[in-house]
């Protein structure tokens, strides 16, 4: 489409990790079984949550609300990169990469948001155990886990309309497997410093000061428990661990991806992977594993079918 003296570019081709048909059939099969357990592993948290009267606390219903989201945002990428290994198409349409990074914003963001949220939770059960029942109401819930996702749509509607703005005439060539706003800027027929800083302070800063608070929140706890620590306290130490485990995966390499503007350091689509594949991946095994709560009522749920 004309515009002007260029022409508007109308699809980019994502080159994806590797070039390789043994690696691509490789990465097909890693890809397609990192998605199935996503799939499977968060469905089944999000059943076990929904069936079991006992998992009605705040920290389970969160739990349920992270498995949803993990499954939206490992799928705004896997599909098409599963369709690309498998028919060797790399192209994407203007409009289609434009649709992925929105999403994939939209969705990362608010699962920052909603492990924020968590971690307050924890604090409160931990360090104001008196008010924990009154300060995370359902209602109070609900209200945290709508600001998450509307904290995510104003993250990412910034991010869309900033990439939107930019003239894109060639190239179109974008070094890795899904569209975001670091490798799709580069593309722009423009100087883009100014962008490449405000996406920075956007992303990156999000994504510090949210890793910041949890830090905050979990060295409270520490402080609150250390010295006398009963049973319960071990209990709400363990459930932490698993938050911090949870934590480490996403926001390490967000931080090490986005707080810095594009071409500063060379990308690595390998590191994505981490974020946006592995950890939604491992999120199940993680929380079900240092949960018995939650081991207890998934044997209960096999049982229960298996009478069926």
């Amino acid at each position: 489409m004309a515009q002007g003296n260029f022409s508007r570019v109308t699809e980019f081709i994502l080159l994806g990790l590797s070039d390789s048909q043994e690696l691509q059939f490789l990465f097909f099969t890693l890809f397609l079984l990192a998605y199935t357990m996503v799939l499977l592993g968060n469905l089944l948290i999000i059943v076990t949550v929904r069936t079991d009267p006992k998992l009605s606390s705040p920290m389970y219903f969160l739990l349920c609300h992270l498995s949803f989201i993990d499954i939206c945002y490992t799928s705004v990428t896997a599909p098409r990169v599963l369709v690309a290994l498998l028919s060797g198409h790399k192209a994407i349409a203007f409009e289609g990469c434009m649709a992925q990074l929105f999403f994939l914003h939209f969705v990362g963001s608010s699962e920052m948001f909603l492990l924020t949220v968590m971690a307050f939770d924890r604090y409160t059960a931990i360090c104001r155990p008196l008010q924990y029942t009154a300060i995370m109401a359902r209602r109070a819930c609900w209200a945290l886990v709508a600001a998450c996702w509307a904290g995510g749509f104003i993250h990412s509607i910034i991010q869309t309309l900033l990439v939107l703005q930019l003239p894109f005439c060639g190239p179109n060539v974008i070094h890795s497997y899904f569209c975001d706003v670091l490798p799709v800027v580069q593309l722009a027929c423009t100087n883009t410093a100014l962008t490449e800083w405000l996406m920075a302070s956007n992303s990156g800063l999000i994504s510090l000061g949210c890793f910041l608070v949890l830090v905050a929140s979990y060295a409270l706890i520490l402080a609150k428990v250390r010295g006398h620590l009963s049973q319960g306290h071990w209990k709400a130490l363990s459930t932490c661990a698993s938050h911090l485990m949870v934590v480490t995966l996403v926001f390490v390499p967000c931080i090490f991806t986005y707080l810095r503007p594009a071409g500063t350091l060379p990308s690595n689509k390998y590191v994505c992977v981490i974020y946006t594949t592995f950890s939604p991946m491992m999120n199940p095994l993680i929380y079900t594993l240092r949960s018995n709560e939650v081991k207890e009522s998934m044997w209960r749920l096999w049982k229960l079918c298996r009478a069926f």
